[in-house]
């Protein structure tokens, strides 16, 4: 059995999640102590032990610990069961979390999936829904799965109540995936995303908008949820280009102006634009695990952060890879994965 320290490194949850991904593709047990033991909420919250719930239905798996604030799990897992799944964080954590714990498992499957997912889709911390859809997702039909996804209500902290669907059209094996041009820009938008909130908010969020990014004026627009359950905002800033889609997140919070809200997203798409590579900080920790199933791959990117590197490492516990980071240029690194 693998023994994980879950407070090293960035000391979060993705440990955790990642841990539970690949002990389902690989079927390896392990034992995680300390599980976000430097939290200020320290332990399994409700979006985690929902990730360890269809961990454990999907794989029929024996399960120890699970309990909310526990710092320590055991689990081990059977043979993965594709089929049709439905998980609810029953709070605002992160449903997009859940799905990412998963995911990898059910892409070289026996057979096609359908989750319904329920919980938070655009969260601070957390991959948002369009994130996933617009950026992720097609890369990873590009090594050979197909994988759908359909919001059906947004879900902001504190209500939650949001809801998506993910099909998943799985391959015997997953194709090598090598990023290492951005390729020209075809396309953009910015999105506000509103839910209950005075119209000020979404116009100021523009202003800001339209004065750093100065695109042209069909390339802004607001989007307010229908028949909305809480109060929530995201600004999202996407970018095609030739190889791929870059999307970039600002989140609403209480007591965060909406001129900050829409500057650090602008922020991160001139960081982004700046380095000159495909691959956004996001994105890179995102494709980490792909890429080792998939036998090999590469891409480049900015500095990986530290949440990246941890993944890394979390990889490596349970897969016979080797994970490279190699700066390249002032802002450009290249991350190479493949077997020892």
């Amino acid at each position: 059995m693998i023994t994980i320290n879950g407070s090293q490194g960035e000391g979060g949850g993705q440990i955790l999640r990642t841990s539970l991904a690949l002990a389902l593709v690989t079927g390896q047990p392990f034992r995680m102590e300390r599980i976000r033991a430097r939290r200020q909420r320290p332990g399994l919250l409700n979006q985690h032990l929902t990730a360890v719930e269809a961990a454990k239905t999907m794989g029929c798996a024996e399960v120890a610990g699970p309990a909310l604030g526990s710092l320590t799990l055991e689990f081990s897992s059977g043979p993965v069961t594709p089929g049709n799944y439905r998980f609810a964080v029953g709070t605002a954590g992160s449903a997009t979390l859940v799905l990412q714990t998963v995911l990898p498992a059910l892409l070289t499957s026996p057979g096609p999936s359908t989750l319904t997912l329920e919980g938070g889709t655009h969260n601070p911390l957390a991959p948002p829904f369009d994130f996933l859809a617009r950026s992720f997702m097609p890369l990873i039909h590009r090594m050979g799965p197909s994988v759908e996804l359909e919001l059906k209500r947004p879900g902001f902290f504190p209500a939650g109540g949001g809801r998506f669907h993910a099909r998943v059209q799985p391959v015997q094996k997953l194709s090598r995936l090598d990023l290492t041009e951005r390729g020209a820009i075809r396309g953009r938008h910015a999105t506000v995303l509103v839910s209950k909130l005075p119209g000020h908010v979404a116009e100021r969020e523009l202003t800001v908008l339209r004065e750093e990014l100065k695109w042209r004026p069909e390339e802004y627009g607001v989007d307010a949820v229908a028949h909305p359950l809480g109060p929530g905002n995201a600004v999202m800033l996407g970018v095609e280009t030739e190889h791929v889609t870059a999307v970039f997140t600002g989140f609403g919070e209480r007591g965060r102006p909406a001129e900050e809200v829409a500057r650090s997203a602008t922020d991160a798409l001139k960081a982004w634009l700046t380095a000159g590579v495909p691959v956004d900080e996001h994105l890179a920790d995102q494709l980490l695990i792909p890429l080792v199933l998939a036998g090999g791959g590469s891409f480049r990117t900015t500095k990986p952060s530290l949440h990246t590197t941890t993944n890394a490492e979390a990889i490596q516990r349970f897969v016979p890879a080797s994970i490279l980071f190699e700066q390249e240029a002032e802002l450009v690194w290249r991350i190479t994965g493949g077997p020892k």
